[in-house]
């Protein structure tokens, strides 16, 4: 684990340094209080940080209170370095954002103690973003082809209308049905149809630029938000992402399989709502269909 020591007495930094380097972690040292805040706004700062109260340029509790100020979604384990021992001095210690405290002069087997306290806490924390991670993709993220769901898609849609009247620019937004597609479940199986779906969720999120976005709103069917320059033909810009899936060869258990899509692509007008485009985006979408499939109409 990389800690971090601020102490300006080096006989007590070296000290600190062997016992938990002994123990097997990484230290990084700090000769004063500025020094240690500077290295805390660094990314990948340490998780642990011990902190003397007493250092030249700023002391302890003003780097506790400039920590617990940063914006993280995790915060180091904190333990204060005292020879302070009044109850209300380590209580104002604690109230500056300490975690702990450790009085001076220290025992070794206590140093260890409770930075495995620390660490534990470090790695509970961990676990607790990670799991809030995991539910919140899985609350945006259709779970067969992983990308954006249906709510997910559309209030990206409605981030992005937003967006268009704030700033005036043009939003494409293409609706797009697999042609054919109980015909593969009903020839090759659902798997094989599964494995389609996720085949052409792949190349919409290779063929989409990071501040596009595709979504899946159920069945065969998608939705790819393009942000467009002055000037650019909707209609174009999503002819050739159909050329691409048409060209494109879909690797499933049964095979490789070619699949076509349909789409209805819609410009979005600064007073439009997602309704409105949701629907012209569907008629455009079955017009498609009916002018022969594989192809995209407005």
């Amino acid at each position: 684990m990389k800690i971090l020591i601020a102490d300006d007495d080096f006989t007590s930094r070296a000290v600190l340094a062997g016992v938990l380097e002994k123990q097997g972690h990484e230290v990084i040292t700090a000769v004063d209080g500025a020094e240690a805040w500077q290295i805390m706004q660094q990314p990948g700062a340490p998780r642990l940080v011990i902190l003397d109260w007493m250092m030249p340029k700023m002391d302890g509790l003003e780097v506790c209170r400039r920590i617990r100020a940063l914006e993280t979604d995790v915060s180091p384990f904190l333990i204060m370095l005292t020879s302070k021992s009044e109850k209300a001095e380590i209580i104002t210690g604690l109230e500056a954002g300490a975690n702990d405290y450790l009085a001076k002069p220290f025992d070794p087997g206590e140093l260890r103690a409770r930075v495995e306290v620390g660490r534990r806490m470090v790695a509970l924390e961990d676990a607790l973003v990670a799991s809030r991670d995991i539910l919140a993709h899985e609350a945006t993220h259709d779970p067969l082809t992983g990308l954006l769901n249906r709510r997910a898609i559309l209030d990206q849609l409605r981030k992005e209308l937003a967006r268009t009247r704030r700033d005036g620019s043009l939003l494409g937004v293409g609706m797009c049905d697999i042609d054919h597609f109980k015909q593969i479940n009903d020839t090759h199986g659902h798997q094989v149809g599964d494995d389609a779906l996720c085949g052409l969720a792949q190349i919409l999120g290779e063929s989409v630029r990071e501040y596009d976005s595709a979504g899946r709103m159920g069945g065969e069917e998608f939705l790819v938000i393009m942000q467009m320059t002055a000037g650019s033909d909707c209609v174009a810009v999503f002819d050739h992402l159909c050329q691409k899936i048409a060209a494109s060869s879909i690797q499933t258990r049964a095979g490789a399989l070619a699949i076509t899509v349909s789409i209805g692509a819609v410009c979005a007008a600064a007073e439009s709502t997602v309704d409105d485009i949701l629907g012209a985006a569907d008629a455009a979408m079955y017009r498609a269909k009916r002018q022969g499939r594989n192809r995209v109409a407005g």
